[in-house]
């Protein structure tokens, strides 16, 4: 089996997922929607899983349990903040357990997730929702194929749909 057969950096790799928390409840599948495409290497999964990943085949099926230091890491309890209602665009709403994405006075985008909010203030937690849980997944790879210059540029896989990524659009945005 050549290196081009298995799972490496700057291959899309095509997953079938189940994850479960540690009470055995289903958080996410890819099985109801259809396989998943990600660029190996570029951080679009937990480090745990990645490493689980390396070097596998196409057929390969794994079941991988990923600890909070290696999904989405320890919940800080500092984690917690409370804004002002009006810091934020007058028409956005706000559902506890949404994700919003704000940008921080250095320009750099930060995920966070909605815990409450009503007419004078948003509360936001920088965790993961997941934060702090041990992760179990049951993996299949069914597909691989060398990522694109295109999605090596934008740190992504496309997909097979091969229309236009957002990245695509906020360049023709910009000019």
């Amino acid at each position: 089996m050549s290196s081009d057969d298995v799972v490496a950096e700057a291959r899309v790799v095509t997953i079938q997922y189940t994850l479960w928390n540690e009470a055995g409840e289903v958080l996410d599948t890819s099985r109801d929607r259809g396989p998943v495409d990600y660029l190996h290497g570029a951080g679009e999964l937990v480090p745990g899983l990645e490493r689980a990943l390396e070097g596998q085949a196409v057929g390969a099926k794994l079941r991988v349990t990923v600890s909070p230091e290696d999904g989405y890491g320890l919940r800080d309890p500092e984690g917690k903040r409370e804004f002002p209602r009006e810091e934020f665009p007058e028409d956005a709403s706000f559902e506890p357990g949404e994700q919003i994405v704000v940008e921080d006075e250095e320009g750099e985008e930060l995920d966070l997730w909605v815990l409450a909010a009503d007419a004078h203030k948003v509360v936001l937690d920088l965790n993961h929702p997941l934060a702090g849980e041990t992760l179990h997944f049951e993996v299949e790879v069914v597909g691989l194929r060398p990522a694109s210059a295109e999605e090596l540029e934008h740190g992504h896989a496309h997909g097979d749909d091969e229309g236009a990524c957002e990245d695509d659009e906020d360049q023709d945005e910009e000019g």
